[in-house]
């Protein structure tokens, strides 16, 4: 026997077509129907059909949809996964070394069980979470996932309920968490039927996306709660152990209790529930730290937000790039202050923006902020896909990772930037409806011809192969160049494991210098030191002889009785005392 239950709080009447026989579900208090079929039980597929209509449609909280978004629901009987991971617990989030993935793309096979079968690289590599990219039933096959539908129904091609569920038992027994983006800013265009159930949108608020979800007005209840709901259900059915929350600056909520307030409140219940911890990220363009403080200093109660500033500092610096929001960074004093402030522009005017942006953080730790110098953005959303060595070169690629990994945030990795990956990380789409296809493959060019680009460069995210060029190649690990890189990484990662300093997330303890004109910027945290210079004929100073060389991305790079010589472009980790 299974129950089947759907909010629908306009219509008349309500049915439930189970395996091709009808049931009438009845009606209950607050818009809710219900009804209980002897003959359901897991993998049995149903429809809802709302007012007499013939129209079938997928259960807005179904749990799986084989058939893909258009398709019938199926049943889900949690209960019967078989789980191994009783007692795993993640680290503390402040040691937290996060690597984002995108399991299309990160295997060859591009599914869940693709993914278990490098999990002895990652943890080989040193990484604590792995974040995967939404993984909620979206249109096609492949896509990023940010256009999901379906949000409580893993994706088919992907390996579906099963194959999530054998990923994190499979990560937990090598000792690695796992978490994931949810999109609840949202739906995406196609297969999105939820709007008739009930107010899911608000025509009052409108977004790019076209009407705001609706988190404050009429019938926004039960909205929140479908929203909560689906994050608890990744945390309790899923044993995913944090949740990374998409553009929470797109959320239009002036209730009285924030919905992301509300979230996280429920969150951190069944974190008493369960005794596990978990890991909750905002992504937001604000500049607010109000996300990371908690609910008594009238903040959301999120445990870390990403952080631009730093990436943009980092790359505008290396690359040279001045286009976009790059405008408003390029130097070593915008690098300085993101590493000591977690924030470049706390209060200052952007010209980007043309307007005054953010606020200090004040006393607020750095691990509330992830540090990340490539992610799945900021790679993805480049006319070409082009990594950070693709713009710039190894050395500086080096320096990137660097700073990355020492810096006092919550370290974050793009797949395949630790070997230095040849891949692009392109746009792509796999809508079956072609004509919405051909508005997104033609939107795509000319967004990027507004920027000068020619369109016919431009990789057509509907073209299999534009999905095909983003995997990532793994027999590139064994190469020369790209294992130094992967070498390079892992040694970082081992000392900002093994030294202290660097677990110490208060940026009064960060001390920075550089000189603009001959090219050269050290971080100090503790006995650490990091020293890199952009000067292509390199950087010598003395130092006291109780220096010693931890680590170089060069081997040329040598401390010599108390004398560092850098022959080039290049980065050294030093310690003191």
């Amino acid at each position: 026997m299974h129950t089947f239950k759907v909010w629908a709080p306009k219509a008349e009447t309500a049915e439930v077509k189970v395996e091709g026989k009808t049931y009438p579900l009845n009606q209950q208090d607050g818009g809710w129907w219900s009804a209980s079929v002897d003959d359901a039980a897991d993998g049995t597929k149903y429809v809802f059909l709302l007012d007499g209509k013939d129209q079938e449609l997928p259960d807005p909280r179904s749990a799986f949809q084989p058939e893909g978004v258009n398709g019938p629901s199926q049943v889900v009987d949690h209960a019967k996964f078989q789980w191994a991971d009783n007692g795993f617990r993640a680290v503390p989030f402040q040691a937290a070394i996060i690597y984002e993935l995108h399991v299309g793309t990160f295997s060859p096979e591009g599914t869940c069980d693709g993914v278990i079968a490098k999990l002895d690289y990652l943890r080989e590599l040193g990484v604590t979470h792995i974040e995967l990219l939404p993984f909620a039933e979206f249109p096609g096959k492949h896509g990023w996932g940010y256009d999901g539908v379906d949000l409580f129904a893993p994706h088919a091609a992907y390996g579906g309920p099963d194959g999530l569920k054998r990923l994190v038992d499979a990560a937990h027994g090598k000792g690695l968490a796992v978490m994931m983006d949810v999109v609840y800013n949202h739906f995406g265009p196609a297969g999105n039927y939820v709007g008739q159930f009930g107010p899911y949108f608000t025509d009052q608020h409108k977004t790019p996306w076209g009407d705001a979800v609706n988190l404050e007005d009429a019938g926004s209840y039960e909205v929140r709660r479908f929203f909560c709901d689906n994050a608890l259900m990744w945390l309790r059915d899923y044993h995913m152990d944090g949740l990374r929350l998409d553009a929470v600056h797109a959320y239009i909520d002036r209730s009285a209790i924030n919905f992301m307030e509300q979230i996280n409140t429920e969150v951190h219940a069944l974190q008493v529930e369960t005794g596990k911890p978990y890991l909750m990220i905002a992504e937001s363009d604000l500049n607010d730290p109000r996300l990371v403080q908690p609910k008594a200093a009238r903040g959301y109660g999120f445990d870390a937000q990403w952080s631009d500033d730093f990436h943009h500092a980092v790359v505008a610096l290396l690359t040279g790039d001045t286009s976009g929001y790059y405008a408003d960074f390029g130097d070593f004093a915008d690098l300085g202050k993101a590493l000591t402030q977690a924030f470049v522009y706390d209060g200052q005017f952007s010209e980007f923006r043309d307007r005054v942006h953010g606020r200090p953080v004040h006393d607020l730790p750095g691990w509330h902020f992830c540090g990340y110098s490539q992610n799945h953005d900021q790679v993805g959303n480049r006319a070409k896909g082009e990594r950070l060595q693709h713009l710039t070169d190894m050395p500086r690629a080096k320096i990137a990772a660097a700073l990355t990994l020492l810096a006092p945030f919550l370290p974050m990795l793009w797949q395949g930037e630790e070997f230095a990956a040849s891949t692009p990380f392109l746009y792509f789409t796999d809508h079956e409806d072609k004509e919405l296809g051909k508005l997104v493959s033609e939107g795509r060019k000319k967004e990027f011809e507004a920027f000068g680009w020619d369109p016919e460069d431009i990789p057509d995210p509907q073209d299999a192969s534009t999905f095909e060029a983003s995997k990532l190649k793994w027999d590139e690990v064994a190469q020369p160049e790209h294992a130094e890189m992967l070498r390079f990484y892992k040694e970082l990662i081992a000392l900002r494991k093994g030294q202290r300093e660097l677990l110490d997330g208060v940026l009064d303890h960060v001390d920075v210098d550089f000189d603009d004109e001959d090219q050269w910027f050290t971080m100090q945290r503790g006995g650490i030191v990091l020293v890199f210079t952009l000067a292509e004929e390199g950087y010598s100073a003395g130092l006291d002889e109780s220096v010693t060389l931890l680590l170089a991305s060069d081997p040329g790079i040598q401390v010599v009785e108390g004398h560092l010589t850098m022959p080039g472009v290049g980065v050294a980790v030093l310690q003191v005392g």
